[in-house]
C-alpha cells in the first residue's frame, strides 16, 4: 500500500490559479486512482530496472519484499532482485513459460487476496508485454497496477555520462526496434524514418541483426560519423559500454559477439567532450517566473545565443 504523500508547496500564481478550480466539474475529468480495497488480491507489474538491484525504486523493493508469488524471468533480471523475498513466497521463473502458464496464478491470487510481484526487466511500459497481461487480469478479474522502472536506455546514458536531449543538437528522443525481425512492426515503423529525424535514438532488440541495424541509420540520412553508444547488460556484473562511429557500429558489435542483451544509443547529442550550446533555464541572462535576468547576461544572450560553458570566461556574465 502507497503511504499517503504530502502535497508539492505552490510555488507561484499561475500554480495557485490550478489548485483552486474544480477540476471534476470541467471535461475531461481528470483520471482517478484506482482503490484497490485493502486484502484484495492483485497484481503488481513491478519495473525491475537494468540490472543492477540497487536501481529498482523503493516503492517496487517493497512490493518484492512483501509479495505472496514473484513471477521474474531468470534470463532478464538479476536474481538478487528477487532475493529478498519473505519467507513462504512463491518464485515462479517465467522464463519458460507462456502467457497461459500464468493464469491459474493469477485466478489463485484473486481467490485467495494475494499480492502478485510480476518482475519485469528496464521499465513495464517499453517491451514490456504488460498489455496483454493487464487483458488477462481484465477478464479474469483480478486488480493491477504499475510501477516504473528505469529502462537500458537510460542506464546507458548515464553509464557514459551523456545527456541525451543537448540544447540545439537534439530535443528528441526515439525508443524503437529494427523492423523485420519475428515480431512485424506497425506500417510506417521503420529505423530509416525515424533516423531521418536527426534526433537521438535508442534501439532495442536489434542486436543480432546490426548490419542491417547500421545501413538503415546510414539510409536514413545520419552521417557516418555520427556517434554510437553501445551498451551490453547494462549495470550487471557482465557489463560492457562501447563507444564507436557509426560507420564501425557492425564491426564493433560482430568483433565483440554482441548478439543479445545490448542497447545501441545513436546520435549528434552523444558525442564526447565539451558541448557548444547550454540551455536557456539556468542561464543567467534568461527570465521565467521563478527568477529574474542579469541585464548583461541577457544582453549577451539575445547578441550570442547559448553557447557552452566549457570555455566561458569566469570574470564574466554569460556567456561572454
Amino acid at each position: 500500500m502507497n503511504e499517503p504523500q504530502a502535497a508539492r508547496p505552490t510555488q507561484h500564481v499561475s500554480e495557485k490559479a490550478l489548485e483552486d478550480l474544480d477540476h471534476n466539474a470541467i471535461e475531461p475529468p481528470p483520471v482517478s486512482r484506482r482503490d484497490i480495497p485493502e486484502g484484495a488480491g492483485k497484481i503488481v507489474f513491478v519495473g525491475a530496472g537494468p540490472g543492477a538491484p540497487d536501481l529498482v525504486s523503493v516503492r517496487g523493493a517493497r512490493v518484492i519484499e512483501t509479495a505472496d508469488i514473484i513471477i521474474w524471468a531468470s534470463s532478464l533480471v538479476h536474481p538478487d532482485m528477487v532475493a529478498r523475498h519473505k519467507e513462504g513466497a512463491e518464485l515462479i521463473d517465467s522464463a519458460s513459460i507462456p502467457l497461459e502458464d500464468l493464469e491459474p496464478l493469477y485466478i489463485r491470487a484473486r481467490d485467495e487476496g494475494l499480492v502478485v510481484a510480476r518482475v519485469h526487466t528496464g521499465d513495464p511500459s517499453i517491451y514490456g508485454a504488460t498489455a496483454e497481461q493487464r487483458d488477462l487480469c481484465r477478464r479474469i478479474g483480478i486488480d493491477f497496477e504499475t510501477i516504473p522502472g528505469i529502462s537500458a536506455f537510460s542506464a546507458a546514458a548515464a553509464r557514459m555520462d551523456v545527456e541525451i536531449t543537448v540544447p540545439e543538437v537534439s530535443q528528441s528522443l526515439i525508443l524503437t526496434r529494427l523492423e523485420g525481425g519475428r515480431t512485424p512492426m506497425p506500417d510506417g515503423e521503420t529505423v530509416a524514418s525515424f533516423a531521418r529525424h536527426g534526433a537521438t535514438m535508442a534501439i532495442y532488440l536489434s542486436a543480432a541483426r546490426n548490419k542491417a541495424l547500421q545501413e538503415a541509420l546510414l539510409e536514413g540520412g545520419y552521417p557516418s560519423e555520427t556517434p554510437c553508444i553501445i551498451g551490453y547488460a547494462v549495470t550487471w556484473p557482465e557489463e560492457m559500454m562501447f563507444r564507436c562511429d557509426l560507420a564501425h557500429l557492425s564491426e564493433t558489435m560482430r568483433n565483440h559477439k554482441l548478439w543479445k542483451h545490448a542497447v545501441v544509443l545513436v546520435g549528434p547529442a552523444l558525442a564526447e567532450g565539451p558541448i557548444s550550446t547550454r540551455s536557456h533555464l539556468y542561464h543567467p541572462g534568461f527570465r521565467h517566473e521563478y527568477r529574474g535576468a542579469d541585464a548583461q547576461a541577457h544582453a549577451d544572450l539575445k547578441t550570442h545565443g547559448t553557447r557552452g560553458v566549457y570555455h566561458q570566461n569566469p570574470d564574466t556574465k554569460g556567456n561572454s
